[in-house]
């Protein structure tokens, strides 16, 4: 199959799947043989401290990185036979670092993810502008639609950035970093509609997040970089437990529990582990 060709993938292959893969940075191995596969319906988190490789893993999981071994699919297709505007179609990345280097109405910026759904003169049609109007609208920007995107905070065009990457209407969505930049409030209406998004159709989301409990609630699977090549697999919190986390961010973890209501919290200086007990 040569670059040229537009493949479908197969119905019953995974949206997302990584083989044998393994990513160095320099001499230090990042990720160590990692095969898994990230199906419709679940919501992964990729967690581990600075420098364990979350980004790097998110630039090959898009392609645009080479891995050192191993390779990802989509639909059992390798992304290296997919065409440049097949795959854009199939997956889409928010980098970490997103930057408006121009002026532009906040829907026009939305409208550029339809990119890869053009046509012809590559004029945007009702139906693109209907799906960048649908995205700001899941997030609560639709009042937003006609300022200029230089005009607003940094969170709220970490906002437009995410309705970017809905409006693209890729099944499989990775994501580094969507949360930073923005208060409690606005992180948990985005992880709320980020999973009314999954549940709408076959889709599937890996994302970065610094914060464990936010994963714990929201994501359904979780990969958790140890930062020397290993990685932990699996339901978010058979991965995200005290002993998995506080060894992976080298800082001891307690769970906290209150009724049905869990979090992670470090363990206190001087060797205590219950939070209730005065320093």
């Amino acid at each position: 199959m040569t670059p040229a060709t537009h493949p479908t993938g197969s119905r019953n292959a995974p949206l997302l799947a990584v083989r044998g893969l393994t990513l160095r940075a320099g001499a230090r191995t990042l990720v160590a043989d990692l095969t898994q596969a990230f199906g419709a319906g679940e919501v992964w988190c990729v967690a581990g401290a600075n420098g364990a490789g979350k980004t790097t893993l998110l630039a090959a999981l898009a392609g645009l990185l080479r891995p050192a071994a191993g390779y990802v699919e989509s639909g059992g297709v390798p992304l290296a036979d997919w065409s440049a505007v097949a795959l854009a179609r199939r997956r889409v990345l928010m980098p970490q670092d997103v930057r408006d280097a121009f002026g532009a109405s906040v829907l026009d910026v939305v409208l550029l993810n339809r990119f890869p759904h053009l046509a012809g003169w590559g004029w945007e049609r009702d139906a693109d502008r209907a799906a960048a109007r649908t995205a700001l609208s899941a997030l609560g920007l639709e009042a937003l639609a006609a300022r200029d995107v230089l005009s607003l905070s940094g969170g709220e065009r970490q906002r437009v950035a995410l309705a970017a990457v809905l409006c693209q209407d890729a099944p499989v969505l990775l994501l580094d970093e969507p949360l930073a930049h923005l208060d409690l409030h606005h992180q948990v209406a985005c992880l709320e509609a980020l999973a009314r998004w999954v549940g709408e159709a076959a889709r599937t989301i890996v994302l970065s997040c610094h914060d464990l409990n936010l994963a714990r609630r929201f994501a359904t699977h979780a990969l958790l970089l140890d930062g020397r090549g290993g990685v932990h697999a699996g339901a978010v919190r058979e991965v995200l437990t005290p002993e998995r986390a506080g060894d992976a961010f080298g800082h001891p973890l307690v769970l906290v529990r209150d009724g049905a209501h869990e979090a992670l919290v470090p363990a206190l200086r001087g060797g205590k582990t219950d939070p209730t007990e005065r320093a």
